[in-house]
């Protein structure tokens, strides 16, 4: 697995803010209930991705080595005007030069406190691309519109989502979310060979595994990329049409059920 690079990262968050705040534009309902966050509206999935790239620039412009509470966090709770789609476009449009600036400023490897793996600017880049990437999804789904995503974005978000549960997992020693013996396959069926979009994620005696490529699992979810993507991230359900299962269907079920790190 490589990772891609600081500026790549940094070029997608900005990328992602403009396309979040189109759907803040769009004349879409702030009121309305977001289907795959249903505790939120609109509006609250927006003001929650401001305030995190607002918090994670915060962080990283001060080279913070431990956590800042969201009251620390210079107009993290959003704009002065609630309900008001031109000041929450202004403020998200604030909100991700922000964090792109610091990011660009501090370099990947710059020591910055992070929650979960290296704690540097570098996990905040790559959190932060992948943070709105999917949020994005849940943003474009409240509004009806189209929604797809660049595929090393893609095929890096499923990385790190299996890395996170990873390292969380032995941080709190929380249970496997597979069991020995069990395994797993991701399949792209849209890609080219060059991006290798194939994950094998195996339980073992230790807890699990996973390696990207083609191999035999117990369980095999196969299906465009960005499909992909959004099923391993609970915001596409298995049943949909453009999704394939062959196997334990019940495996990956568990999986999705289990493998967080919210």
């Amino acid at each position: 697995m490589t990772l891609l690079t600081h500026d790549r990262y940094c070029d997608e968050i900005a990328h992602q803010v403009e396309q979040l705040r189109a759907v803040v534009t769009s004349g879409a309902d702030l009121t309305a209930t977001v289907p795959t966050c249903p505790d939120w509206t609109l509006e609250m999935l927006v003001l929650h991705m401001g305030g995190a790239l607002r918090w994670s620039g915060t962080l990283v412009r001060t080279r913070a080595q431990e956590n800042i509470p969201d009251e620390d966090v210079p107009r993290g709770d959003g704009p002065e005007t609630p309900g008001d789609a031109a000041a929450l476009d202004a403020w998200l449009a604030e909100a991700g030069e922000l964090v792109v600036g610091a990011l660009r400023e501090a370099g990947p490897d710059a020591k910055v406190w992070g929650w979960a793996g290296p704690q540097t600017a570098g996990f905040w880049a790559r959190r932060m691309a992948h943070e709105i990437t999917v949020h994005r999804a849940d943003a474009t789904l409240a509004a009806g519109l189209p929604y797809d995503v660049a595929p090393d974005i893609a095929a890096d978000a499923i990385d790190e989502w299996l890395q996170i549960v990873e390292w969380v997992g032995e941080r709190e020693g929380k249970e496997a979310p597979i069991g020995a013996g069990s395994s797993i396959h991701l399949h792209a069926t849209d890609t080219t060979p060059e991006l290798d979009a194939e994950w094998v994620i195996e339980g073992t005696e230790e807890g699990f595994g996973w390696r990207r490529g083609h191999e035999k699992a117990t369980v095999a979810l196969r299906g465009p990329l960005t499909s992909l993507l959004l099923a391993f991230y609970t915001r596409l359900p298995l049943d949909s049409p453009e999704l394939e299962i062959l196997g334990e269907r019940k495996l990956l079920e568990s999986w999705l059920e289990r493998a967080t790190f919210g």
